[in-house]
């Protein structure tokens, strides 16, 4: 009789511990809310230093500082779409029966264009003379060679 209920009482204390299945759910579901999170102030992150990188733009008017802007705009735009940030997805339809779709991503690389053309125009005497330059250069090492 000794043994019986020894064996009534290991049973029960199995059964008194939460399951494993439904352990992993919380700790899933955790997981994925930290890493939304860190997702989420990595992209804050980001913004800041393209609004910072977009004053410096203003302010000098360089095209390093341009150049600077634009490629952290084009990383800031691949980790939103990366880590799935959701995207408006409209599916229309033009009078010749084209569709759209991405405006969004297609309208911020339309003004980095217009931006950088814009810095080219203001800036084309600097760069006529920076390409004299570079043709000076090439030349006096074609000299060399």
């Amino acid at each position: 009789m000794k043994i019986n209920q020894e064996l009534r009482t290991a049973p029960d204390k199995r059964n008194a511990g939460p399951s494993p299945s439904g352990a992993s759910r919380p700790f899933s579901d955790l997981v994925h809310k930290q890493e939304t999170k860190l997702h989420l102030h990595q992209l804050n992150g980001m913004l800041a230093s393209v609004e910072e990188a977009g004053r410096r733009v203003a302010k000098s008017r360089n095209m390093r500082d341009l150049a600077r802007y634009k490629s952290l705009v084009k990383r800031m735009m691949k980790e939103a779409v990366e880590y799935g940030l959701q995207l408006k997805q409209s599916s229309s339809f033009d009078f010749t029966g084209s569709s759209r779709n991405h405006t969004t991503v297609l309208e911020i690389d339309r003004q980095l264009i217009e931006l950088t053309e814009a810095l080219l125009q203001e800036e084309q005497s600097s760069i006529d003379i920076l390409a004299k330059i570079g043709e000076i250069k090439g030349l006096l090492m074609n000299l060399y060679t």
